[in-house]
């Protein structure tokens, strides 16, 4: 028997196929009730039309940059920076201290996973590591709303095992996907809702009281942005949705993402225009790197070196997460550091020490270097990162480090990374940057590659740094062999017969390596550099789902 039809208010279609499985119908009834299509109506109805306004501006700011112009501090807010009277809102007691962060998916063996890995928070994210299928979407949706009424379980088929909560979980944030990915699943008066709203909407309008009322609060991670104007958006959109369903102004807090380069100079105008929402502001770094080779992609003299030497001891990155330390600590926001995106080597004990020895030499930077928490993305290492910050941090955080003693220009952001670039990294990229493509229009979007958990984010490096080799004609091997177009095409025969061998001929068909290796191909070449991998994909995955291929492409 086919499953009830939704009730949807005016103007709201679904373009999506019904969910499998037998709890398929009753969960989409469960997250997509009248109200809640009512209330993510409202907001995109309210705010659509500003995210496109900012999705333009943002070109055309890219547009200047490849013109031959670079990010800077902005001198009409010069004002914001230079007065030292104003402090971000306090953040509730529970987020007073946030020293180590775990990220990951939204499925619900990862959500409890993380949430009982003893961590002080656990990020659930519908951005990097979740591929947005209307199943993921709405099945996380469905299990963060169990979790926060603790009632979250999982039975695994193939171990027969139960997860259920702990009795002292970590705090929840959602991260909601950024401004450029639309919801094509969904349309508001024909037009696809932008993918930020759905997955904040959702989330807001089921859990926001309910967190209240047990003590807690609506808490999220804001990526992506690239100016305090899309902070401004945000912030406006959080006004709203408290006082549509009365809750006061400020109980949301937000921890934005500095992620990308113009954000980068932009710091104190975002924390200023958050304001009263304000959770502080995070070391975003696998896409800081992507964002930096994106941004200045039409520079040659700014071609990035191998992936793996651009660490956070790099001039430039250094210059970055100091320049986050003094301007949060100067207005009273937690300053958050970077993902270890280390998993454990059970295969082999030597190799799995260094991996944990470089886990822990990152996490003792950043508490000496005065951040107030950090993140990993693997349960097995919230000890080691718990260990460093208990050893350098005795308080609950290190808002009263200063660091007055951190002066950062713009040529010091605007350093280039110094190292090798090598073929061997090429052949790495390609690899990589095809099996996590692959593995995204699967339906995944975090995979364990070679002992690293890659994400969205560090698919972007890969595949914007063979753009960058490529479009610039580098120089490899310390100069022996130069990139050519048709030098990218023999390496990239090289890797995806290596990937090829690597996942089994069986599994090559099956598992959209094909397709996936076809678009990192096209997109390496470009004559110029696409904006977001997921872009494309994305067309593909929700044209599978059901979303008609003029909305997906919208």
């Amino acid at each position: 028997m086919a499953p009830p039809p939704l009730s949807l208010p005016p103007g709201v279609c679904i373009r999506a196929r019904p969910l499998p499985g037998p709890d398929g119908p009753d969960t989409a009834a469960a997250v997509l009730t009248p109200d809640a299509l009512a209330f993510l109506a409202r907001l995109a109805r309210g705010y659509s039309h500003r995210v496109s306004e900012l999705l333009v501006r943002r070109a055309v700011v890219q547009a200047s940059f490849d013109a031959g112009a670079r990010p800077a501090f902005l001198p009409h807010t010069a004002h914001i920076r230079e007065d030292p009277s104003w402090k971000v809102v306090p953040v509730p007691a529970e987020l007073a201290d946030r020293r180590v962060e775990i990220t990951g998916p939204v499925d619900a063996k990862m959500v409890i996973n993380a949430l009982n890995s003893g961590a002080r928070v656990y990020m659930a994210d519908f951005e990097d590591s979740t591929a947005p299928t209307w199943r993921a979407l709405i099945k996380g949706q469905a299990n963060l709303a169990a979790a926060v009424r603790g009632t979250l379980t999982f039975s695994d088929p193939k171990t027969s095992k139960t997860y259920a909560l702990s009795s002292n979980p970590a705090v929840l944030f959602v991260r909601p996907r950024g401004w450029h990915l639309p919801e094509a699943h969904m349309t508001v008066d024909g037009a696809p809702i932008p993918g930020a709203l759905f997955d904040f909407g959702l989330f807001f309008y089921h859990n926001a009281r309910a967190l209240v009322a047990r003590g807690h609060g609506p808490y999220f991670y804001l990526p992506k942005m690239q100016s305090h104007l899309e902070a401004r958006l945000w912030n406006e959109v959080f006004l709203d949705a408290q006082h549509a369903v009365g809750l006061p102004a400020g109980t949301i807090k937000a921890t934005v993402l500095i992620e990308t380069l113009p954000a980068a100079f932009q710091m104190e105008e975002i924390l200023w225009e958050l304001r009263a929402h304000s959770a502080g502001l995070n070391c975003g770094r696998w896409d800081y790197i992507f964002s930096l080779i994106k941004t200045m992609r039409a520079d040659p003299s700014a071609v990035v070196p191998d992936r793996g030497v651009v660490t956070m001891t790099q001039p430039c990155m250094r210059a970055y997460s100091h320049l986050l330390i003094k301007t949060c600590h100067a207005r009273g926001a937690h300053a958050m550091g970077g993902m270890a995106a280390q998993i454990p080597i059970k295969t082999d004990e030597a190799a799995n020490e260094a991996a944990l020895a470089k886990v822990r030499a990152d996490k003792e930077r950043e508490v000496a270097d005065g951040h107030d928490g950090t993140w990993v993305a693997h349960p097995a290492l919230v000890p080691i990162a718990l260990a460093a910050f208990n050893a350098g941090m005795p308080g609950p955080n290190q808002l009263g480090v200063s660091r007055a003693d951190v002066r950062v220009s713009e040529a010091d952001l605007l350093a280039v990374p110094s190292g090798p670039r090598t073929r061997a990294t090429l052949l790495t990229n390609c690899e990589v940057g095809v099996a996590y493509a692959a593995a995204w229009l699967g339906g995944l979007g975090c995979v364990p590659l070679h002992h690293l958990m890659e994400d969205a984010a560090t698919a972007e490096i890969c595949r914007t740094q063979v753009w960058q080799w490529v479009h610039h004609g580098a120089t490899l091997d310390g100069g022996r062999a130069r990139l050519t177009a048709d030098a990218f095409q023999g390496a990239m025969d090289e890797a995806m017969a290596r990937l090829r061998a690597e996942v089994g001929a069986d599994a090559w068909v099956a598992g959209h390596y094909a397709e996936a290796a076809l678009i990192f191909r096209h997109m390496a070449t470009a004559p110029v550099l696409d904006d977001f991998l997921t872009l494309p994909l994305y067309q593909i995955l929700a044209e599978s789902d059901g979303a008609p291929a003029a909305v997906a492409r919208m």
